[in-house]
């Protein structure tokens, strides 16, 4: 039993440097990086002779290393994705909020990675093992099914607390959406005042909504993009009210009250 329980938190830890490692191999560079980049690249001499020329130091040399082995990296992650499940993990991701921090390529690779060197660990760990050959092959293609797996468990762990949070929060936003339109406030006003005082996922999805619609993104279709992206029921139904109001050419006020009242008289009941 000590010995299960040595190799179970022994294989925790490496998957968590090993995802730790992936992130910062696979993951591309951020906008403010790349535009940096592109300033140091198109960036001329004020003076008219020529500028100096200045040979790489070993850090630069380092650094450009790594990023080909980013691309290589990230490439082969990208080619053994198969085309079927990555539409699959691209859902997965946004529900947890993670798709402009995560790739696809990204997540599979971590899940590839983590079983290959859990089957690594475990073919070292088993070599001298007083074990039938049956046995050592189970017990290694456990301990690379649990190292491949580390990864989604992580991901579904995090929807989980994400919707959780959106749960809690939108009976708050409602209550305030509804209190700043019955005092003469427009809902796109009203909401642009919550979002600006509040923080939570529900209000970066509101941001995001937001961002959309001044992109001219069609306002309905940014609202149920939102909706998806939350994954919550009653998120859904709160943008198909509004949805439905603004169509009908109902009170908003009214729509935000009934909505507001049957949320929280569905929570009592819960």
């Amino acid at each position: 039993m000590l010995k299960v329980l040595f190799v179970l938190s022994l294989t925790a830890i490496i998957f968590l440097l090993l995802f730790g490692l992936i992130r910062q191999t696979v993951q591309p560079k951020s906008t403010i990086r790349k535009r940096m980049a592109s300033l140091e690249t198109t960036a001329e001499p004020d003076e008219p002779f020529a500028a100096p020329t200045y040979e790489p130091t070993a850090r630069q040399q380092t650094e450009a290393g790594e990023g080909g082995f980013k691309k290589i990296l990230g490439s082969l992650a990208e080619a053994l994705t198969p085309r079927k499940l990555r539409p699959i993990i691209q859902k997965r991701l946004v529900l947890a909020g993670k798709s402009r921090e995560w790739g696809i390529a990204e997540f599979y690779g971590s899940c590839l990675l983590g079983a290959v060197m859990m089957w690594l660990f475990g073919f070292v760990l088993l070599q001298h093992a007083h074990y039938a050959v049956v046995q050592r092959a189970m017990m290694i293609f456990l301990l690379g099914l649990l190292g491949g797996l580390m990864p989604v468990v992580f991901l579904n762990t995090t929807i989980d607390k994400r919707q959780k949070k959106i749960q809690s929060q939108l009976p708050q936003v409602l209550d305030l959406l509804c209190v700043s339109v019955q005092a003469g406030l427009s809902f796109d006003a009203s909401l642009s005042k919550i979002t600006a005082r509040m923080k939570g996922p529900l209000i970066d999805e509101f941001r995001r909504l937001q961002d959309d619609i001044r992109m001219g993104v069609v306002r309905r279709t940014a609202m149920r993009s939102m909706a998806d992206r939350c994954g919550v029921d009653d998120v859904s139904l709160f943008m198909t009210s509004i949805i439905q109001a603004e169509r009908l050419g109902t009170s908003m006020g009214n729509t935000l009250k009934n909505q507001e009242s049957s949320l929280f008289s569905l929570q009592s009941l819960l």
